[in-house]
């Protein structure tokens, strides 16, 4: 039997590492001192990330979807510029930055595999 969504998730530690939650909170402070960057859903993003929050499977996709869509901020004029950081930057970091989205891919991958195959997750 495949098991999908809840049942399979249950097998899963979807808890972001202190690397994706230490972006997140970057994000938030780049956000407060600039006042620019990111959504009301990327702060709240942010904020589950940075409090290492675990994550439904469902934002763990929603993740891998943000990144995709906004790789192209990446070369932005100021992304990754502390001193002036452009929007892109810190809502790239308010979704757990490069660390966030290494993170989030891999989980995908181990969500899919366990789905596919009805195997649990490593």
């Amino acid at each position: 039997m495949i098991m999908r969504g809840a049942a399979a998730m249950q097998h899963f530690d979807l808890t972001p590492p202190e690397t994706v939650a230490k972006a997140a909170a970057k994000g938030l402070r780049l956000r407060q001192k600039f006042n620019r960057g990111g959504t009301q859903i990327g702060v709240a993003r942010a904020r589950d990330l940075s409090h290492r929050r675990p994550l439904s499977e469902e934002t763990v996709r929603r993740m891998v979807s943000y990144f995709a869509r906004h790789a192209v901020d990446c070369q932005a004029k100021g992304f990754g510029d502390k001193d002036n950081p452009s929007a892109g930057w810190i809502a790239w970091l308010l979704w757990g930055g490069d660390e966030g989205r290494v993170w989030c891919e891999r989980k995908q991958a181990e969500l899919d595999r366990a789905e596919g195959h009805g195997q649990k997750p490593a």
